[in-house]
């Protein structure tokens, strides 16, 4: 049992590490009723781990869930935030791998899907490719990481914070001179690719100064959100941290390694997956725009708007 803000939050009934290949183990842990209705909860960042805190979202009675660390967070090793670690082992693909590699070794025959964020990413990447394996699905904060949805995240929403925004491309000075100059779109990927390799950099100072522009930014992106947390990036301890900014700065000068709209393409194949998409309506790092296209093009989805 542990207590956070007063309150007791019941913990896992088991949990281990998980050898997922290429060197990795990923650490899980089985919390409620062992006995109850399977589901797995696909944390955010990409690279910000589970919490405590995800273990109450969920109904303790009726569910058994599922809570995990992707590749390079948490508990999960090796960790990237040791720029030895090998980040060519870690992309989305690998990650759906590991999802089904997870479940097997669970003994589930299907489960209900829930993710947040990169989490709505990976869970329809993972949904698409299995289908057969998902009684449902529940999503949060809609993404699809398309390049022109990171496009808007580390540039276009600047136009409302303009000062943050140049801080965060003055953090790169080797690629600052190839970010686009103007509010108008463009290519940012420079910006991502040098942060990329600033996290991966033997030295530890060049580390934490790109890790702490990278989450300054992030700061500045939910600042005005009604329930957005002051630092709540920044705030991260040191090793966490940078984990997060270089695992996410990979991934998305990557494009996730996914066809530009590739999961709206193909999401025909949820096809009779019953799914709950709930989006804020005034989320600037996601505009809701974006659940509204998922929504669309998912037969038989709902979406709410809050």
């Amino acid at each position: 049992m542990v207590t956070t803000g007063g309150n007791e939050i019941p913990g896992p009934y088991d949990s281990s590490m998980l050898d997922v290949g290429d060197g990795n183990q990923i650490y899980w842990e089985a919390c409620g009723n062992p006995d109850g209705k399977p589901l797995v909860n696909i944390h955010g960042g990409p690279g910000s781990g589970t919490s405590i805190g995800a273990r109450r979202a969920f109904d303790p009675i009726t569910y058994r869930s599922i809570l995990f660390d992707q590749r390079g967070c948490g508990r999960s090793t090796p960790h990237a935030s040791d720029p030895a670690t090998n980040m060519s082992v870690n992309t989305t693909h690998h990650l759906i791998a590991d999802l089904e590699r997870l479940r097997q070794h669970l003994g589930v025959e299907r489960w209900l899907v829930h993710g947040g964020s990169w989490g709505c990413t990976l869970a329809l990447a993972y949904a698409q490719r299995f289908p057969e394996r998902v009684s449902e699905m529940v999503l949060v904060s809609i993404t699809t990481t398309r390049r022109s949805e990171i496009e808007w995240l580390y540039h276009g929403v600047g136009r409302f914070f303009p000062k943050a925004w140049q801080t965060f491309v003055d953090g790169v000075p080797e690629a600052a001179a190839m970010a686009p100059s103007d509010m108008s779109s463009g290519n940012i990927e420079p910006v991502l690719a040098a942060y990329t390799a600033r996290m991966g950099n033997a030295d530890p100072d060049v580390r934490a100064e790109a890790a702490a522009d990278w989450t300054t930014w992030e700061d500045a992106v939910i600042s005005i959100e009604p329930n957005g947390t002051p630092g709540a990036y920044s705030a991260r301890i040191d090793r966490d941290r940078d984990a997060f900014v270089r695992i996410c700065a990979t991934y998305f000068a990557n494009g996730a390694w996914l066809e530009e709209g590739q999961l709206l393409a193909n999401m025909g194949r949820l096809a009779g997956i019953p799914g709950v998409l709930i989006h804020g309506r005034f989320d600037l790092g996601g505009p809701v725009h974006i659940a509204h296209e998922v929504h669309a093009a998912w037969p038989g989805s709902q979406l709410f708007v809050i």
